[in-house]
């Protein structure tokens, strides 16, 4: 005796679009997976490289002394920096820049449009780079404002003030971050971290 397994219409295109929804999201981040600049590899590469471990320890240092965040803290974010300047070729000093500027280095911190985060995220604009992340953790939301970054440069041929307008939405944002990183360069610098260990 053969059993058989009747489904109703209306179940079958349940089925049927969770079984599209499966395949498109697996092809999402198939597709993202892909369009990151470098490996894993290669920012664990660099996490290791005594210039940035200097440049990291400098930019803690600053966070802690300037800003007042906590040790830990501090080191978390030098880290995270570290990594995603690495993996998209960003500056590290403009990672900071946006960061100070967007949050003062509050990891919570809400904004306008849901903002959330370091770099002040906004989920309804960024969903497929958003989805399963934790915009409050930061590492993740360093990686994340990184990546829309990169991207918005990308977009823009490689013109920085038109990658920051976008991301911050106007001329003015650009400039005072461009301003800001300046703050930000003695401690954030590799090459002067490697000329300070001579």
């Amino acid at each position: 005796m053969r059993f058989r397994f009747d489904l109703s219409r209306p179940m079958r295109r349940i089925l049927v679009f969770f079984a599209a929804l499966a395949f498109s999201l697996s092809s999402a981040h198939t597709a993202l997976a892909q369009e990151a600049p470098t490996s894993a590899a290669a920012s664990d590469a660099a996490a290791q490289d005594p210039k940035a471990q200097e440049a990291g320890h400098k930019i803690s240092n600053m966070l802690t002394r300037k800003f007042g965040v906590a040790r830990e803290k501090a080191q978390t974010i030098a880290s995270a920096v570290m990594a995603s300047a690495a993996k998209y070729s960003l500056p590290p000093a403009l990672l900071l820049a946006i960061i100070s500027i967007e949050s003062r280095f509050k990891e919570t911190a809400k904004g306008p449009n849901n903002a959330t985060g370091l770099m002040q995220v906004v989920p309804s604009a960024h969903k497929k780079l958003v989805r399963n992340v934790d915009l409050t953790d930061p590492e993740d939301n360093i990686e994340t404002g990184s990546a829309i970054l990169y991207g918005y440069m990308k977009s823009a041929q490689g013109d920085m003030d038109a990658a920051l307008k976008n991301y911050g939405g106007s001329r003015a944002y650009a400039e005072k971050v461009s301003l800001r990183a300046k703050t930000f360069e003695p401690a954030a610098s590799v090459d002067a971290a490697s000329a300070a260990g001579q």
